[in-house]
């Protein structure tokens, strides 16, 4: 995070500027170290519309379906206390999910760039104050892009890890505790790496990967189900009979109900993360959440209705992972099933994340709230080539590190915050763009009541159980504070800069987009 020497929100000069077709690189820099014809190519390279509406439909469902569903159901119901109370947080948080995603959708025709709530930020804040304005865009790119992120990214590669290796697990038995956590970081790792060099390639090698992940997902979600009818229908009833017995009248148990299944559900957002790379934003983005949040919201409720029926309420809460134990009882030898099924949703999950994340970077790049070169694209392969790699390094560094569960926790309010804010500038937006031509209005029941659901996950659990981390959380927040004022307050530029974004140039064969010249020649 450089902050620019032009422009008042932080951009500054580019590598490359462009007039006709001749390219002017950096001071004392020639074109002669990119491709033969590289020059022919640069009025043409930005991102791509490769989503249809199928494969929108997919990234959400693919983002939104993680390990959440197969592991988190044991948490709910423990803290909700009974099978009653759990379904109807699990139906409520789906309902939830949907207001959120509906006002994301009016955001996105009102605002049609990729970033999600960052882009939301700068159209609605950064106008309001010269100092504060700009503020949330900055603090919301570096949690979510350096923090946030990559670090969920981290969990769902070490998660594919751990269940790719639960059919070996009898071949593993024999190596000891501190190597088969090695192995399975290893094995992380390879993943991270070829989940890294899919979204560097190609976004329609993404494309077609991520739709057979979604359906492979979706299938393994209907076994479950289908498991589960099976039962219901056999006259096995008698864990659902057991109701509302049990549950739990604690605000702040209530609210870590509501949370961990609402982490479940989490990715609602991300098809609004790229929606320069959709085709016909203006329907399509619409279109897929309606379809998607629904589809998984049904999905999860009848998934954990199959648990329930299948499993007591103590095996429920003492299972580390429902899904596996759940196949272990009613799938005899197909049960590998289950960890594999999980070891693709997880993939396929991380996938997803990494494309969506390494998008919000190249945006933030774009208005210098990130290292510039962040916000080129690869002059063949058109993808964000040098976000891609950051992603990827940042959630090595994570998986290195351990056990990073507890970080998420640490942070993961902070989303519901960011949430909050969107819903704001939507309120906001309503006012000081209420001429921009809207192809969908939200009802505003829906923006104000994912603000109380913000209101009460961020607030409830540090009135009535104050830990250590929400004041981690705020020293992230004090922390982007603490950087942005000399570097996109005060456009503190770095003499190295130059250098460093004609090395990453050349080492990727990377070029700002079309979109950054036409902002460069703005300023």
């Amino acid at each position: 995070m450089v902050a620019p020497a032009e422009s008042d929100y932080g951009l500054h000069n580019r590598g490359f500027s462009m007039e006709g077709n001749s390219a002017e690189v950096l001071p004392g820099r020639s074109t002669e170290s990119f491709p033969a014809g590289s020059t022919e190519v640069l009025n043409k390279v930005e991102l791509k519309r490769e989503l249809g509406l199928f494969s929108a439909v997919n990234l959400t469902i693919s983002c939104m379906i993680g390990s959440g569903i197969f592991v988190s159901p044991s948490i709910t119901l423990e803290r909700s206390g009974s099978v009653g109370l759990c379904l109807i947080i699990w139906a409520v948080c789906g309902v939830i999910t949907l207001m959120g995603a509906l006002s994301y959708a009016e955001l996105s025709s009102v605002v049609p760039r990729s970033g999600a709530e960052y882009a939301y930020f700068l159209e609605a804040y950064r106008g309001l104050h010269k100092f504060w304005g700009p503020l949330p865009c900055f603090i919301c790119a570096f949690i979510q892009v350096c923090i946030i992120n990559p670090t969920a990214g981290a969990i769902m590669v070490l998660t594919f890890s751990e269940y790719i290796c639960q059919p070996f697990v009898g071949y593993m038995n024999g190596l000891t505790l501190e190597s088969q956590d090695i192995v399975k970081k290893i094995i992380a790792i390879l993943g991270l790496c070829l989940l890294t060099f899919i979204n560097f390639m190609s976004v329609k090698l993404y494309v077609r990967i991520q739709n057979v992940f979604s359906i492979g997902k979706l299938v393994v979600c209907g076994v479950v189900i289908v498991a589960g009818v099976v039962m219901l229908c056999t006259g096995k009833t008698e864990n659902l009979s057991k109701g509302f017995d049990g549950s739990s009248t604690s605000p702040d148990k209530l609210a870590l109900a509501f949370y961990g299944c609402l982490w479940a559900y989490g990715g609602w957002a991300t098809v609004t993360v790229i929606t320069e790379e959709v085709r016909n934003p203006e329907v399509n983005v619409l279109r897929s959440i309606i379809i998607a949040v629904p589809l998984v919201a049904a999905v999860y409720l009848l998934m954990n209705i199959a648990y329930m029926t299948v499993l007591t309420v103590p095996e429920m809460t003492a299972a580390p992972a429902v899904a596996v134990v759940f196949g272990d009882r009613l799938l005899g030898v197909m049960s590998f099933i289950i960890p594999v099924g999980v070891a693709m949703s997880t993939f396929g999950s991380a996938l997803t994340s990494q494309f969506a994340t390494a998008r919000q970077c190249y945006v933030a790049g774009t208005e210098g709230h990130m290292i510039e070169a962040f916000s080129y694209i690869h002059l063949r392969r058109l993808t964000p080539a040098p976000a891609v790699i950051l992603q990827g390094f940042l959630s090595f560094l994570f998986i290195i590190a351990g056990d990073i569960t507890t970080l998420i926790d640490f942070c993961s309010f902070l989303i519901w915050i960011f949430y909050a804010l969107a819903m704001v500038a939507l309120m906001i937006m309503r006012k000081t763009k209420k001429d921009v031509k809207r192809t969908y209005k939200v009802p505003l029941f829906a923006p104000v009541l994912v603000i109380i659901a913000a209101l009460f996950l961020c607030l409830v659990p540090i009135i009535l159980d104050p830990s250590l981390s929400y004041f981690f959380a705020l020293f992230l927040i004090g922390l982007g504070f603490i950087l942005y004022i000399p570097l996109v307050y005060y456009k503190f530029r770095l003499k190295w800069m130059d250098n460093f974004t004609y090395f990453i140039q050349v080492l990727m064969e990377v070029i700002p987009s079309e979109n950054n010249l036409d902002v460069d020649k703005k300023t």
